[in-house]
């Protein structure tokens, strides 16, 4: 594995002194808790009521503000404090910038409630999910293989998270995303592991004349067709149900462009491969194959590839049990495995998305 800027410069080195990270060990220690108490921090308001008030709150004034006891919202403030997300003066509790980022950093928001509500409790089962290579965790919800066969069926507010994450990453990225795809004037699109059509939709809005097929889990199409019932241009998107894990699910032909979206890092890399190659047999020489993915070693912001660096785990404990985000170089061996090489690279797009754009060898 070799590593390019910024991140070769942030992790070939030592980056903190002794007692900076004595400290981090504590975080990590203690690092549940931490979670908890600032979640609660924005579920409760407390986070908010301190960014409404800038000269700060007395300790009785939150107490008064909120529906808690006095030793609730005291052990949260104190633990806040301790943390950094908060701050005391002159016996008043006043917003830290940390703080701040939990409560108007849309991201933050999101991977919070991700975290909450997907992952918190299967990643108990973490240790197990290595040693097997199944998603142990996932047994918190049911019995399915993956947590994609399982997805219309999840509790709602595990649904809602889920798909917030998804969907918050994705459409970040979907106009830069058109403009690429549609440079080469597809009428026939093939969008592979579409879940509920929001790119199809897109696609569908974005050129009045092209056809898009999804392809995906017969159950995820019926969540697709009840989420683009009635839509414009609705009448232009298609479905073919299969189950890409067996390999010998072939693709359907005649298509211009293949669109895979936050889609192959549901896959190990032999599934990858494998994909890829049933892919490669239905494209012709003018067919082209767009791979959209967060690429954590390629990402402007080194937080970006903290944050995709621990979402892997997901996949480990709660998605599949083998798959991740993929460091790029592994994810082109993949592509040239299959029959097919890349073409362009497009990187920053939308929050930290490249688009690998790809061809028959």
């Amino acid at each position: 594995m070799e590593l390019q800027s910024p991140q070769k410069e942030i992790y070939e080195k030592e980056r903190f002194t002794a007692l900076q990270a004595q400290r981090l060990a504590q975080e990590i220690a203690f690092g549940p808790v931490v979670f908890q108490v600032s979640r609660l921090m924005v579920k409760f308001g407390i986070f908010k009521m301190l960014d409404d008030n800038k000269d700060g709150l007395t300790l009785r004034e939150i107490v008064e503000k909120t529906d808690l006891s006095r030793y609730a919202v005291q052990c949260l403030l104190e633990s806040s404090l301790t943390i950094g997300t908060i701050l005391l003066r002159d016996k008043k509790f006043l917003l830290a910038k940390a703080g701040w980022f939990l409560i108007h950093d849309e991201m933050a928001r999101v991977n919070m409630d991700f975290n909450h509500d997907v992952n918190y409790l299967g990643l108990f089962n973490l240790e197990e999910a290595l040693l097997n290579g199944k998603p142990e965790g996932l047994k918190v919800f049911g019995t399915w293989k993956t947590i994609y066969e399982g997805l219309s069926e999840l509790p709602k507010q595990v649904q809602k998270s889920w798909f917030g994450f998804d969907h918050f990453y994705s459409d970040n990225s979907f106009q830069q995303a058109l403009e690429i795809v549609f440079a080469s004037k597809p009428k026939n699109l093939l969008d592979v592991g579409g879940n509920t059509g929001r790119w199809a939709m897109k696609c569908v809005e974005y050129d009045k004349d092209v056809n898009v097929t999804i392809m995906d889990l017969p159950q995820q199409l019926v969540m697709m067709r009840e989420q683009t019932k009635g839509l414009p241009g609705s009448d232009r998107i298609f479905g073919y149900g299969v189950n890409l894990l067996n390999p010998n699910s072939p693709f359907p032909s005649d298509f211009d462009a293949i669109w895979m979206s936050q889609f192959l890092d549901c896959f190990s890399e032999e599934e990858v491969t494998s994909i890829l190659t049933r892919a490669a047999k239905t494209m012709s020489k003018n067919t082209k194959l767009y791979i959209m993915e967060t690429l954590w070693n390629r990402q402007r912001f080194e937080t970006a590839s903290y944050c995709l660096a621990q979402i892997s785990l997901y996949f480990t404990a709660m998605a599949n049990g083998n798959s991740k985000m993929y460091y790029s170089g592994d994810m082109v061996r993949c592509i040239e495995n299959a029959g097919l090489q890349v073409d362009t690279i497009h990187d920053g797009i939308g929050l930290g998305h490249s688009i690998l754009v790809c061809k028959l060898k």
